[in-house]
């Protein structure tokens, strides 16, 4: 093996030839010495992580380990608790929602609406392809599913809020708007208009209808709603009861035996005010029915007909 040693100032060169022993050892530490650095780098690097992992960090990251666990188990318990709640309310809308359309079944009945307008035995129109899902809830998919029922509950009470002013209005028509006889039993013995008179024979004017029952007692009722105006003997009528219906409307009730109410008054539609007499001029038990419409009056018949849409 030869060594060259160049001078850099005088560009002499030097030759050094190595033989022998001193050419091995020579080449042994050229080629160990990469090793060795090698070997003390891994020995500086096992004694510093020594320094870093010991006893103690190891029993903190398993007290971490065990915080994290008891967390995981309280978030999971919570989770549970809430889908529990979900899946109660859920099932208390459900048994709501059945009851809200029993009572609309039962209004609809009541009410005799068309068939089909307030269907509450009919599911809700929905359709449409659908894939298998698990048969367990998810949360989200609780909260879908009570969503989606209250609004199917807000449905229900806003149809049962129609259907309740519906029934009102048809109540309050019917109490209002005059119709029907003023007793429940009986026939017309005298209609409205020209008739001879019962007492004198000659032509009159009938302003009337007369009903009667063939006895007295029987009960006089009215044919709406409203405020007795007058209630005592008034001339020809004898004793009479007036009710105001509103709207210009009025009716009359003559030559009763007995009066049951006074001036003041509210009556319902169907509520008896008086009993059949023969008070005032009247040749019989019987009541006579005059109705006016804004201060004049009209034919009773077409009232006596009537009844309430």
């Amino acid at each position: 093996m030869k060594i060259i040693f160049v001078d850099q100032r005088h560009g002499n060169t030097r030759t050094l030839v190595l033989k022998g022993w001193v050419k091995g050892l020579l080449s042994l530490c050229l080629l160990g010495a990469p090793v060795a650095l090698g070997y003390c780098g891994y020995l500086l690097a096992i004694s510093h992580n020594a320094d870093i992992v010991t006893e103690e960090t190891a029993r903190n990251w398993e007290r971490q380990i065990e915080v994290q666990a008891d967390q995981l188990a309280e978030i999971r318990e919570k989770s549970q608790q809430h889908l529990d709640a979900l899946t109660l309310r859920l099932a208390m809308l459900q048994a709501r929602l059945v009851r809200l359309d029993a009572v609309g079944e039962r209004i609809t009945s009541i009410a005799k609406l068309d068939d089909g307008e307030f269907d509450f035995s009919q599911p809700v129109p929905v359709g449409g392809p659908g894939i298998k899902q698990p048969d367990s809830y998810s949360e989200a998919e609780i909260l879908s599913a009570v969503d989606v029922l209250e609004r199917q509950l807000q449905d229900r009470q806003q149809q049962l809020e129609i259907l309740e002013n519906l029934m009102l209005d048809r109540q309050f028509q019917s109490e209002v708007v005059i119709g029907g006889r003023p007793v429940r039993d009986g026939w017309i013995a005298s209609q409205f208009g020209r008739r001879p008179d019962p007492f004198t024979g000659r032509l009159s004017f009938h302003t009337g209808i007369d009903f009667t029952t063939g006895k007295e007692g029987a009960d006089i009722i009215t044919v709406g709603s409203g405020v007795v105006t007058w209630s005592g003997p008034r001339s020809e009528y004898g004793l009479m009861v007036e009710v105001n219906h509103g709207n210009g409307m009025a009716t009359r009730y003559a030559h009763a035996e007995k009066l049951l109410v006074e001036v003041g008054d509210i009556v319902k539609k169907g509520q008896t005010i008086a009993l059949v007499g023969s008070t005032g001029r009247s040749t019989g038990p019987h009541v006579h029915f005059e109705v006016y419409k804004n201060g004049r009056i009209v034919d009773p018949a077409t009232y006596i007909h009537r009844t309430a849409r």
